[in-house]
């Protein structure tokens, strides 16, 4: 075949996400180092992001990336860190920070008198009168406290739901295997999600008991619970576009597991430990049937060799910086260091990607800005990182070699895949390819780094006359909704053959016949976007953008 045209068409960023065949390949970037023990990082609605250090201390990073010298707050006197699972574990900031100014700590604190291992305690602090990037120490308001028999399993996260509400994760009170059955004792706040108003009391407590909780007024079962059986939920986030909460629980020896629960929820889920531990059956004495919990959507096997030892959750990223990203949730692993990517999409069954790092990076936690894009802490080496794509930037360009006919890749890569119309080509593996068809022609690249990038479609027609079909034709609505209309300037009997074709060169609606000059296309139930007509007619081969 020899055309006599061929034309490669750029889509406008807007349509970048169709264009992606591939998950994400994630990178880490320091954003900013010299933290001790990092475990937590929030922000407060503006440029900054608040870095929490176990040993009781909040620094500020400005939008600059560059860390106040002053902390935010230092409750070190307060915090029992013993070089274990305890210590100022997480931070959040009220819904209506801007106004109020108040923000919400989780930490263990001493309790000498009871239990040297300490107890976990949820408090309220206001910031500064004076200065926005100070916190008044001297301004706690203890919500809640609860026991914690051992020096492990302390939970630690807290985020408030998009119903405003404040979900506290904890463990199970620590050692190995639950001893004290506290995930399944519901009258027991240990291994639970707690759910409570921050801004209403109830009783004597310093807080309010949502009315929708699922077990409010069930005397065996304690009112701030929310959900049971959770071992040591290490980050937990809600996914901003959907609602729903995101939870890592970290297994016992065999299994690191995902859960999700939707924004349709009305709470009272069961996770199961410690009767199971993911899908599999840890102690089911006294446990009823599988039915009764709710399995992890996602679990990897507990091998510090290989996969990893103790999951650290992330977030659903729904940033603008890293269109690839978009939508997936994002988590790595404190003790290989190694990342997972799993689509937040149940309908797909969430696909979910390993991707092995090269260095061992602590993972202790990830956070987000207030744009929504994603970052994560390295414990060990006091590094914040900013989460980025690799693919990020990587284009597939394709040009037309009229001497040889052949389409031309970018050269030297370690894989290639061709298409036509949407369909792999059989063999065509190669960076060059000779079509010998027309059609609509993308290419799939493999780059060094892992990403497998799609060029943008590009089209070939073969001999005869071609033109813009704006030339000879009139195309309404356009855009379109359901119907098409095409008048010909001819109107001559004459068969024809049409296509619409995707951004991603996959022809959705293929349409032949005789026309004495008007074409209509019917009752075509198709997702908004951008389209390509392409028509037939006898030796003409035009062509018009259509959108819907």
């Amino acid at each position: 075949m020899k055309p006599n045209l061929s034309i490669s068409l750029s889509l406008s960023l807007f349509f970048l996400p169709l264009l992606l065949s591939a998950q994400p390949i994630i990178d880490f970037v320091s954003y900013a180092t010299g933290f001790n023990k990092p475990v937590d990082i929030a922000n407060a609605g503006d440029d900054r992001l608040f870095i929490v250090e176990q040993r009781g201390v909040i620094y500020i990073l400005d939008g600059n990336a560059q860390r106040l010298s002053t902390p935010f707050l230092d409750i070190q006197s307060l915090v029992q860190d013993n070089r274990t699972e305890r210590g100022l574990l997480g931070l959040v900031f009220h819904p209506d920070f801007k106004n109020n100014g108040y923000f919400y700590v989780n930490y263990t604190y001493f309790d000498t008198d009871v239990n040297l291992n300490g107890d976990t305690r949820i408090s309220r602090f206001s910031v500064s009168a004076a200065d926005s990037n100070m916190a008044d120490p001297n301004s706690e308001y203890i919500l809640l406290e609860m026991d914690q028999p051992y020096n492990n399993h302390n939970g630690g996260d807290l985020n408030f739901g998009p119903d405003g509400y404040l979900y506290i994760g904890t463990g199970d009170g620590g050692s190995a295997g639950d001893p004290g059955n506290r995930a399944q004792n519901t009258l027991d706040l240990s291994g639970k999600i707690l759910r409570i108003d921050v801004d209403a009391t109830t009783g004597t407590t310093n807080y309010g008991i949502p009315a929708d909780n699922p077990f409010v007024g069930d005397p065996n079962v304690l009112d701030e619970i929310w959900a049971i059986g959770l071992r040591n939920p290490w980050r937990m986030s809600f996914d901003p576009l959907t609602g729903d909460l995101w939870m890592a629980d970290v297994g016992q020896g065999d299994w690191e597991e995902v859960s999700v629960q939707f924004s349709s929820s009305t709470g009272g889920e069961n996770y199961g430990w410690r009767c199971y531990e993911g899908n599999a059956a840890y102690r089911p004495t006294n446990c009823g049937t599988a039915t009764s919990f709710v399995p992890p959507i996602y679990e990897y096997v507990n091998d510090r060799s290989t996969t990893g030892a103790s999951i650290t959750g992330g977030y659903v990223y729904r940033g603008s910086a890293y269109p690839g990203m978009y939508g997936y949730y994002i988590y790595g692993d404190y003790i290989s260091g190694h990342v997972w990517v799993t689509k937040a999409d149940s309908a797909a069954g969430f696909p979910t990607d390993y991707q092995p790092q090269s260095t061992d990076r602590a993972f202790s936690t990830f956070g987000i800005d207030a744009n929504g894009e994603l970052y994560a802490a390295n414990l060990g080496a006091g590094i914040i990182y900013q989460v980025i794509d690799a693919c990020n930037g990587l284009t597939t360009p394709v040009r037309f070699n009229d001497m040889d006919s052949t389409l031309l890749a970018p050269t030297g890569q370690p894989g290639y895949q061709w298409f036509v119309n949407g369909n792999a080509i059989p063999g065509a593996q190669f960076a060059i390819y000779k079509p010998d068809t027309s059609g609509a022609f993308t290419v799939q690249v493999t780059y060094p780094n892992g990403c497998a990038v799609m060029s943008d479609p590009y089209f070939l027609y073969g001999t005869g006359l071609e033109a813009d079909l704006t030339t000879i034709a009139s195309v309404s609505p356009n855009p379109f909704s359901e119907s098409l209309f095409i008048q010909l300037d001819e109107q001559k009997r004459q068969p024809y053959q049409l296509y619409l074709i995707d951004v991603a060169g996959k022809v959705v609606w293929e349409q032949s016949g005789e026309t004495n000059g008007k074409i209509t296309l019917q009752a075509m139930d198709l997702p908004t976007g951008v389209y390509f007509l392409s028509l037939q007619l006898e030796k003409r081969y035009v062509m018009k953008l259509v959108g819907r």
